[in-house]
Parts: C-alpha cells; structure tokens; sequence
C-alpha cells in the first residue's frame, strides 16, 4: 500500500512513553488478569475491564486525566498513522453525507504505550485497538502491529490501515446512532443475545472498512491484490474461532464477540468490492 498521496491529520494524541497510570483506576495486575479472563471465556476483555472500571469508580467512567503531544507525530509510525487518519476523514467528509446523510465528525486517535486513560476506563495494550463512543476517540497502541505479525500472522501496511479503518468504523456506527442502540439492547439481554449484537456490530465495522478502503483506492490507486491478501489474512487471523484455537481452548461459537474468520473476511471484502455503506447491514 502507498501512502505518499495521503495527507496526515494532525487530530492525534500522542502519549507514546508517557506513564499511564491514574488516580483511582485499575492497576496494570488487575487489567492483565481480566484480559487473560476475557480470552479464555470468549468475553471482550474491554467489557469486563470497563466495568470493572466503572464498579471501581462508583458507577461512573474514570476521568480521562492524561492529554499528550498534540498534533501530527513526526517518526515513522506515527506518520503513517496519522496519514490512514487522514484519509479516513478524507473519504468519510465525502462519503457519509452522500450515502448516509450524516455529515462526518473527526474524533481524535490516542497513540500510547502500554496503558493510558480513556473515557471508557483503561486502555491497555493487551486489549488491542478499540473506540471509546464516550469521548469519541481511537486509541491504538501500535505495538498491535508487530503483535500482528508474531503472534496472529497478519502484517502489512494495509492490514494495519484496515485495523484502524476497523475502528473509525465503531465511530460511524457512533454517528449514525447505531452504537447506543446496540448498548441498550445488551444491557438488557442475556450473555448469548449480547454476543450476538456485539458479532454483527464488529462485522459491520469490518464491512466500512472495506468500503473506506474501496474508496481511498478510487482515489489514489494505491492497493493492490496483494495489499488486500494481507487484509484478508488479518481479518482472517482476528476472527474469534482461531483466537480460541490459538490460545489452546475449544471453540465456542456462543461466545464469540466479533465473529469467525470466514465472516470477517467475507464482510471486509463484501465493503470493499462494493463501496456502499448500505452493502454493511450486518443487522438485516
């Protein structure tokens, strides 16, 4: 993937080597042990981390207390962040208001190392990358990207683009009023019915990924087969059932929370050959 076309925002927040700690938060130990819970039960450790958060802090979100370098970063990663940043708020400026009818709003994206603060309670890097609707930010620790390669299999330029595309998919769905409603119905349902709602939120989010890379490369021509096969293999090697595989426990489709392999390829791709938000109905 080229990305020597794309212009790189500068709505980042760098907190790259700050400390990460807050008053009244989680400690690290704690985060640790329900990520490794939420891997072996199925259930998205960000789940049982904010509420335990929340439990922690009476019953409301910790207070963000951290803010870092502001502005486009200037080493290598960081620019190649802030450029897929800028892209996506290119494409989307665009997009949303002609096939949507929402105008775009650009949230903010976190680079941190290891742990920082967010309105949705910590954000630590074994949780990977994620979108917290309650201060409409990114947060992405880009250790995620070697991660990608060592452990998962994934790589690529464009892998790690689709995972941050991935993200500012749960900031559509934000802006579309979809994300509210989604957490209503799972605090009101059971376990396997919240399952559910959360599997076809993340194929959605897959799925505008696609449609935010179909129309870069309309603009740019800068993917090829090859970029997409490294895509492929990412949204592939995330899918819930190989995760389960891979940390030697059996598969349990139940508790799946972003779908199997084969529904996360086929809804990136269903995006990306169609370049139409209305093709991402996960919940038809």
């Amino acid at each position: 993937m080229r990305d020597d076309d794309l212009r790189a925002s500068s709505n980042i927040d760098d907190r790259r080597g700050m400390s990460g700690g807050a008053k009244g938060g989680l400690g690290i130990g704690v985060v640790l042990v329900l990520t490794l819970l939420g891997w072996a039960t199925g259930i998205d450790p960000r789940l049982l981390i904010g509420g335990a958060e929340m439990v922690a802090g009476g019953g409301q979100p910790a207070q963000v207390q951290q803010q870092g370098r502001q502005g486009t970063p200037t080493d290598a990663t960081g620019q190649f962040v802030a450029k897929v940043l800028g892209e996506t708020e290119d494409v989307w400026t665009q997009v949303l208001p002609k096939q949507a009818g929402r105008q775009y709003q650009k949230p903010v994206l976190v680079l941190y190392s290891g742990v920082t603060r967010s309105g949705c309670g910590t954000a630590q890097s074994a949780m990977g990358p994620f979108y917290c609707p309650l201060d409409q930010k990114l947060y992405l620790d880009t250790s995620f990207f070697q991660d990608m390669q060592r452990k998962l299999g994934g790589g690529g330029d464009f892998a790690y683009a689709y995972v941050i595309a991935h993200e500012v998919g749960h900031h559509i769905q934000n802006l579309i009023g979809l994300l509210p409603k989604v957490q209503k119905v799972q605090q009101q349902s059971d376990q396997r019915t919240a399952n559910q709602v959360s599997v076809r939120t993340e194929l959605m989010a897959d799925c505008l990924a696609g449609v935010w890379a179909y129309h870069m490369n309309q603009r740019h021509q800068n993917i090829d087969d090859s970029d997409v096969r490294q895509a492929v293999a990412t949204a592939s090697a995330i899918g819930d059932d190989r995760l389960q595989q891979s940390s030697g426990g059996r598969v349990v489709p139940d508790s799946f929370t972003h779908g199997s392999a084969e529904q996360r390829v086929q809804w990136l791709t269903t995006g990306l050959r169609s370049g139409q938000v209305q093709s991402c109905d996960t919940f038809k």
